[in-house]
């Protein structure tokens, strides 16, 4: 009862109001986040989250091509102000939900100590995200040129189409280490496995994720109350913190 209350109280409906089935686009690195938060939310306000999992390039290109979302939540912020502008996005609905961090990690929890571990002759391959698609691999570039170690390691990278697939390659240990988001590796203050070196954010541009409400989902009164419960509620400020993002409020 506590959280219909929450839920009315952020949405101003009223009870009577049917639930929605809610598309939601999510940025690869929100993964673990969304997942504990959707079932909090479902049963709060009835209605269904659908979640889709992948990189912010490739959602843009299939919302431009008419992927029917109602909500994308993506890893930057310049995807959900340009989907606004070319009429993909709802004028101002966009918000920052997190921000992100960047986090240099190995499943071998002796594996990395700081940013020496970056040239560690052991080190014959190295997992980034591709920059044309994913903010943490851009960030991850901007990273190693602050570093001057972007053209020594170029020829080790091995690329992941999203984070999460970079992810993977280090999991898989098919990569020795990897640029990772924070949130993929670590929970409630500490590393879940492996080990790891938060990349300072003096090294890269913020990654503000902004969350948008689009189009297809103007008329999804559903799509509405959970962009009010990401962007309100306590439990998704619980859950940003544990998973170790920052907040922009």
């Amino acid at each position: 009862m506590k959280k219909i209350a929450l839920m009315l109280l952020l949405t101003g409906v009223s009870a009577s109001v049917l639930a929605e089935d809610v598309r939601v686009a999510v940025a690869a690195n929100f993964t673990a986040p969304v997942k504990e938060l959707a079932p909090v939310y479902e049963k709060a306000t009835g209605d269904k989250l659908v979640l889709s999992f992948g990189a912010t390039g490739a959602f843009y290109a299939q919302i431009k091509n008419g992927a029917p979302f109602d909500i994308l939540l993506a890893a930057d912020a310049k995807t959900p102000a340009k989907m606004v502008t070319e009429g993909l996005g709802v004028q101002g609905s966009t918000f920052t939900y997190a921000i992100g961090k960047l986090v240099v990690w190995s499943a071998d929890a002796n594996f990395i100590k700081d940013e020496k571990s970056l040239e560690n002759p052991a080190l014959n391959k190295l997992a980034v995200a591709d920059p044309r698609l994913a903010p943490y691999g851009e960030a991850a570039m901007e990273t190693l040129t602050a570093l001057k170690l972007k053209e020594k390691l170029e020829p080790k990278f091995v690329v992941g189409g999203n984070i999460g697939k970079t992810f993977q390659f280090v999991k898989s240990e098919n990569a020795q280490a990897g640029f990772v988001a924070l949130s993929q590796c670590y929970k409630n203050g500490a590393f879940t496995s492996g080990s790891g070196w938060v990349v300072p954010q003096s090294l890269y541009n913020p990654i503000r994720q902004d969350a948008v409400l689009l189009k297809a989902g103007e008329k999804n009164e559903g799509a509405k109350r959970f962009l009010e419960f990401l962007k309100k509620s306590p439990e998704a400020a619980a859950v940003r913190e544990a998973f170790g993002y920052g907040s922009a409020q």
